[in-house]
Protein backbone atom coordinates (compact mmCIF):
# COMPACT_ATOMS: atom_id res chain seq x y z
CA UNK A 1 0.00 0.00 0.00
CA UNK A 2 1.57 3.10 -1.30
CA UNK A 3 1.72 6.32 0.53
CA UNK A 4 1.93 6.57 4.13
CA UNK A 5 5.80 6.76 3.62
CA UNK A 6 7.82 9.29 3.01
CA UNK A 7 10.82 8.01 0.91
CA UNK A 8 14.46 9.43 1.92
CA UNK A 9 13.62 10.69 5.26
CA UNK A 10 17.00 11.80 6.95
CA UNK A 11 17.37 9.60 10.20
CA UNK A 12 16.95 11.26 13.83
CA UNK A 13 20.04 13.57 14.52
CA UNK A 14 21.57 13.00 10.75
CA UNK A 15 21.88 16.62 8.72
CA UNK A 16 19.84 16.58 5.39
CA UNK A 17 22.38 16.50 2.14
CA UNK A 18 24.63 19.60 2.16
CA UNK A 19 24.28 21.29 5.13
CA UNK A 20 26.56 20.45 7.68
CA UNK A 21 27.33 21.57 11.25
CA UNK A 22 29.29 24.40 10.44
CA UNK A 23 25.90 26.22 9.05
CA UNK A 24 24.88 25.77 12.95
CA UNK A 25 21.01 27.81 11.54
CA UNK A 26 20.93 26.00 8.44
CA UNK A 27 20.79 23.01 10.33
CA UNK A 28 18.07 24.25 12.68
CA UNK A 29 15.99 25.14 9.71
CA UNK A 30 16.21 21.54 8.19
CA UNK A 31 15.45 19.80 11.42
CA UNK A 32 12.16 22.09 11.17
CA UNK A 33 11.49 20.73 7.18
CA UNK A 34 12.29 17.39 9.04
CA UNK A 35 9.79 17.86 11.75
CA UNK A 36 7.16 19.04 9.54
CA UNK A 37 7.57 16.18 6.97
CA UNK A 38 7.42 13.56 10.16
CA UNK A 39 4.12 15.70 10.91
CA UNK A 40 3.08 14.77 7.41
CA UNK A 41 3.79 11.18 8.36
CA UNK A 42 1.54 11.13 11.56
CA UNK A 43 -1.25 12.85 8.76
CA UNK A 44 -0.80 9.88 6.27
CA UNK A 45 -0.89 7.71 9.34
CA UNK A 46 -4.46 8.72 10.75
CA UNK A 47 -5.68 8.80 7.11
CA UNK A 48 -4.22 5.05 6.92
CA UNK A 49 -5.63 4.24 9.77
CA UNK A 50 -9.23 5.50 9.15
CA UNK A 51 -9.29 3.90 5.53
CA UNK A 52 -7.75 0.92 5.53
CA UNK A 53 -7.21 -0.22 9.53
CA UNK A 54 -4.16 -1.36 10.99
CA UNK A 55 -1.36 -3.19 9.12
CA UNK A 56 2.79 -3.67 9.15
CA UNK A 57 2.89 -0.18 7.03
CA UNK A 58 0.99 1.94 9.71
CA UNK A 59 3.10 0.50 12.77
CA UNK A 60 6.40 1.53 10.80
CA UNK A 61 5.13 4.61 10.23
CA UNK A 62 3.78 5.25 14.00
CA UNK A 63 7.67 3.67 14.55
CA UNK A 64 9.22 6.22 12.34
CA UNK A 65 7.43 8.88 13.93
CA UNK A 66 8.09 8.52 17.60
CA UNK A 67 11.86 7.69 16.70
CA UNK A 68 12.08 11.03 15.24
CA UNK A 69 10.42 12.96 17.95
CA UNK A 70 12.27 10.59 20.95
CA UNK A 71 15.92 11.23 19.22
CA UNK A 72 16.04 14.31 17.21
CA UNK A 73 13.41 16.76 18.44
CA UNK A 74 14.80 16.89 21.90
CA UNK A 75 18.43 17.81 20.48
CA UNK A 76 16.86 20.49 18.12
CA UNK A 77 15.44 21.65 21.27
CA UNK A 78 18.72 21.51 23.83
CA UNK A 79 19.90 23.43 20.58
CA UNK A 80 18.02 25.98 20.67
CA UNK A 81 17.72 26.63 24.55
CA UNK A 82 21.54 26.47 24.54
CA UNK A 83 22.73 28.50 21.48
CA UNK A 84 19.67 30.74 20.56
CA UNK A 85 17.53 31.45 22.79
CA UNK A 86 20.35 33.15 25.66
CA UNK A 87 22.19 35.01 23.12
CA UNK A 88 17.97 36.69 22.52
CA UNK A 89 17.67 36.75 26.58
CA UNK A 90 20.91 38.89 27.16
CA UNK A 91 21.06 41.07 23.73
CA UNK A 92 17.53 41.05 22.28
CA UNK A 93 15.02 44.19 22.38
CA UNK A 94 11.78 43.65 24.52
CA UNK A 95 10.00 41.97 21.36
CA UNK A 96 12.59 39.19 20.85
CA UNK A 97 12.87 38.59 24.67
CA UNK A 98 9.09 38.05 24.37
CA UNK A 99 9.21 35.59 21.17
CA UNK A 100 11.75 33.71 23.29
CA UNK A 101 9.91 33.51 26.28
CA UNK A 102 7.08 32.28 24.13
CA UNK A 103 9.53 30.10 22.64
CA UNK A 104 10.73 28.43 25.45
CA UNK A 105 7.05 27.70 27.16
CA UNK A 106 6.21 25.89 24.18
CA UNK A 107 9.13 23.67 24.38
CA UNK A 108 7.98 22.59 28.15
CA UNK A 109 4.30 22.03 26.60
CA UNK A 110 5.91 19.92 23.88
CA UNK A 111 7.86 18.02 26.38
CA UNK A 112 4.47 17.65 28.66
CA UNK A 113 2.27 16.54 25.41
CA UNK A 114 4.98 14.10 23.95
CA UNK A 115 4.76 11.34 25.77
CA UNK A 116 0.69 10.93 25.59
CA UNK A 117 1.47 11.70 21.77
CA UNK A 118 3.85 8.66 21.93
CA UNK A 119 1.53 6.32 24.01
CA UNK A 120 -0.88 6.40 20.84
CA UNK A 121 1.88 6.12 18.50
CA UNK A 122 3.34 3.04 20.42
CA UNK A 123 -0.39 1.60 20.45
CA UNK A 124 -0.49 1.79 16.61
CA UNK A 125 3.54 0.04 16.63
CA UNK A 126 2.75 -2.55 19.63
CA UNK A 127 -0.71 -3.84 18.10
CA UNK A 128 1.04 -5.38 14.63
CA UNK A 129 2.86 -7.96 17.42
CA UNK A 130 -0.15 -8.73 19.48
CA UNK A 131 -2.88 -8.07 16.80
CA UNK A 132 -4.73 -6.08 18.91
CA UNK A 133 -5.42 -2.29 17.11
CA UNK A 134 -8.67 -1.05 18.59
CA UNK A 135 -8.75 2.31 17.14
CA UNK A 136 -8.10 5.62 19.04
CA UNK A 137 -10.35 7.48 21.15
CA UNK A 138 -12.07 11.04 20.09
CA UNK A 139 -9.73 11.73 23.24
CA UNK A 140 -6.52 10.53 21.37
CA UNK A 141 -7.54 12.08 18.09
CA UNK A 142 -7.91 15.68 19.52
CA UNK A 143 -4.50 14.95 21.58
CA UNK A 144 -2.46 14.23 18.04
CA UNK A 145 -4.34 17.23 16.86
CA UNK A 146 -2.78 19.57 19.63
CA UNK A 147 0.64 17.85 18.94
CA UNK A 148 0.96 18.71 15.25
CA UNK A 149 -0.77 21.74 16.14
CA UNK A 150 2.01 23.20 18.53
CA UNK A 151 4.39 23.51 16.46
CA UNK A 152 3.06 25.42 13.14
CA UNK A 153 3.44 28.40 14.48
CA UNK A 154 6.35 27.72 16.97
CA UNK A 155 8.50 27.21 13.62
CA UNK A 156 7.54 30.11 11.65
CA UNK A 157 7.84 32.68 14.91
CA UNK A 158 11.72 30.76 15.09
CA UNK A 159 12.04 31.17 11.06
CA UNK A 160 11.02 34.54 10.70
CA UNK A 161 12.07 36.43 13.46
CA UNK A 162 14.24 34.53 16.37
CA UNK A 163 16.72 32.68 14.40
CA UNK A 164 17.51 36.05 12.18
CA UNK A 165 18.01 37.81 14.61
CA UNK A 166 20.36 35.37 16.58
CA UNK A 167 22.25 34.92 13.38
CA UNK A 168 23.14 38.35 13.01
CA UNK A 169 24.62 38.62 16.85
CA UNK A 170 26.93 36.19 15.75
CA UNK A 171 30.55 36.01 14.22
CA UNK A 172 32.01 33.61 12.08
CA UNK A 173 33.97 32.11 14.57
CA UNK A 174 30.64 31.77 17.24
CA UNK A 175 28.52 30.37 14.59
CA UNK A 176 31.54 27.82 14.42
CA UNK A 177 31.82 26.85 17.40
CA UNK A 178 27.57 26.64 17.97
CA UNK A 179 28.31 23.97 14.85
CA UNK A 180 31.05 22.17 16.92
CA UNK A 181 28.68 21.85 20.15
CA UNK A 182 25.83 20.74 18.10
CA UNK A 183 27.70 17.68 15.91
CA UNK A 184 29.57 16.89 19.43
CA UNK A 185 26.27 16.47 21.66
CA UNK A 186 24.99 14.05 18.76
CA UNK A 187 28.40 12.52 18.81
CA UNK A 188 28.33 11.79 22.27
CA UNK A 189 24.34 11.18 22.35
CA UNK A 190 25.42 8.27 19.92
CA UNK A 191 27.98 6.68 22.20
CA UNK A 192 25.15 6.78 25.37
CA UNK A 193 22.57 5.37 23.14
CA UNK A 194 20.44 8.17 22.72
Amino acid sequence: MAGIHLHQITQPGQHAAGVGFEQPFEMLTACHERVHRMLRLLGKLREHLATRGHDEQAAQAARDVMRYFDQAAPLHHEDEELHVFPLLLQRGDEALRQAVRRLQADHVAMGEIWPQARRCLLAVADAAATSSWAGWTPGDEQLLDRFAGQYDEHIRLEESLVYPAAQGLLDAQALSAIGEEMQHRRTDGRVRGR
